[in-house]
């Protein structure tokens, strides 16, 4: 099925920030694994592969609608030297996302094309959803002290 253009752009674009975000989060889930803060890097890997399975929906979405998926545009990638400044990056990196995916849904319901929408509300919900836990952990951080943080992070 033949797509439309504007539909396909928005949606290579997504694709970059996704692709973006699984590099920069593994990154971040190995140091975290490297300091031996276990659970920190276990709950950041499973993010990156949640922006992984939205990777996947948006090429799927870009084939179904005839475009071509554009994997090698990657946006700049922030790496955080300690956990928190991480935890700052991917926050930044999320709340850019959510805007954006944000306007490529206000886009596809302007084109009609619905079930873009709706796929896009579903990542969107999900991104929603990363926010929510990094803030809570900035929360903690901010609460308990750093040291406080990263002492719970570690497990055998």
């Amino acid at each position: 099925m033949k797509g439309n253009e504007k539909i396909i752009e928005q949606l290579n674009a997504r694709l970059s920030e996704e692709l973006t975000a699984i590099n920069q989060y593994m990154v971040h889930a190995e140091m975290c694994d490297n300091w031996n803060y276990k659970q920190l890097a276990e709950a950041i890997e499973k993010r990156a592969i949640d922006e992984m399975k939205h990777a996947e929906k948006l090429i799927a979405r870009i084939l179904f609608l005839d475009g071509r998926p554009i994997v090698s545009n990657l946006n700049q990638i922030f790496i955080g030297a300690e956990v928190p400044k991480m935890h700052e990056n991917d926050h930044e990196a999320e709340e850019g996302a959510v805007h954006n995916y944000n306007e490529s849904i206000r886009l596809a319901a302007e084109l009609g094309d619905n079930n873009t929408r709706v796929i896009l509300e579903s990542i969107l919900k999900e991104e929603e959803d990363h926010i929510d836990w990094i803030e809570a952990q900035l929360d903690e951080i901010k609460q308990i002290g750093v040291q406080n943080y990263l002492a719970q992070q570690i497990y055998e």
